[in-house]
């Protein structure tokens, strides 16, 4: 299994980027896809889930109204949009997959977890 995360950079605060993750070696529909972040010295933490089929979405109260996050089973990809931008956004962000949503309440539920994708925000 492979989750390649992309898009990652250096924006203003205010910005906006996107993130897409690519996945490949497993039933992308048979999963719930997400994203977490790590900034440094802090622990990871979930920004992100939505379900099998899209239709549901889940976001940390810290990004709520700032990120969207949707996915493509037809391309085996999830996306996150990321709007205003703040520093404390600085962080690496990973994809993930769980079989649930549950699996995004820590990270430890995570079956798999993709490379990690480096996002700088400036004040």
């Amino acid at each position: 299994v492979q989750l390649q995360a992309s898009g990652g950079g250096l924006v203003q605060a205010g910005g906006s980027l996107s993130l897409s993750c690519a996945a490949s070696g497993l039933t992308f529909n048979g999963y719930f896809m997400g994203w977490f972040r790590q900034a440094p010295g802090k622990e990871r933490e979930f920004v992100a889930a939505v379900s099998w089929g899209g239709g549901s979405t889940y976001y940390a109260d810290s990004v709520k109204g700032r990120f969207s996050i949707s996915r493509n089973n037809a391309k085996n990809a999830v996306y996150l949009q990321m709007n205003s931008l703040k520093p404390d956004d600085t962080a690496v962000y990973y994809c993930a997959a769980g079989l649930t949503g549950s699996a995004f309440k820590d990270h430890y539920g995570i079956s798999y977890w993709g490379t990690g994708t480096l996002v700088t925000v400036s004040s």
